[in-house]
């Protein structure tokens, strides 16, 4: 989705991150309009980006996932900061912002082609490098569903790794919260072959 289909389509895909990050392990309380007028200004910064790729899964005409993508150049610098920090050029690294999916959706391979249609992208563009990043849980955390299952093994057998060190913190409300917290994010990194 690009121009004008993804303006129109700017309250759908923030009502799809709004209900997708409201479950384990984000607990994004995103709620109210003004959730969902944060979540159209961060949706349009995609817009703004000449090299940026939103995908978007569609039941009919329900949109029931979608994936993001953009030159880390072009994102907020808090998310640039950690590879400043570690030394890394970010011009040479294709940001993934979030790949979202209903549940009812998931194992229908729909994942692998977010992530193949943004690696494509990047490469397309001449980035060295994907990345994206994940929040941090403790594994006894009390929201920890029974039987959840992190998807490092789905990332790391697309070849992405955790960096050590390479660490972002940003600030959300959790479900049940009555004011926003700071939550620690990794980043993952994959270098793209010539």
């Amino acid at each position: 989705m690009t121009g004008a289909a993804l303006l129109a389509a700017l309250d759908a895909l923030a009502d799809l991150r709004i209900t997708v990050f409201r479950a384990f392990p984000y607990l994004y309380d995103g709620s109210g309009e003004a959730g969902r007028a944060y979540e159209r200004d961060y949706l349009t910064a995609y817009a703004n980006s000449p090299g940026a790729l939103i995908a978007g899964a569609f039941a009919g005409d329900r949109l029931v996932g979608a994936a993001t993508a953009a030159p880390m150049a072009d994102h907020a610098a808090e998310f640039a900061a950690p590879f400043r920090a570690c030394g890394m050029d970010i011009g040479q690294i294709y940001y993934f912002g979030e790949s979202v999916l209903l549940p009812e959706w998931r194992g229908r391979g729909i994942g692998h082609a977010f992530f193949d249609r943004r690696e494509a992208k990047a490469r397309e563009l001449g980035f060295a490098m994907t990345s994206f990043c994940a929040v941090i849980r403790s594994p006894d955390h009390p929201a920890r569903p029974a039987g959840y299952a992190p998807l490092d093994p789905f990332w790391r057998a697309r070849g992405y790794a955790p960096v050590e060190g390479l660490i972002g913190h940003f600030d959300w409300k959790d479900l049940g919260d009555d004011a926003e917290s700071r939550h620690p994010m990794q980043f993952w990194v994959k270098r793209l072959m010539a």
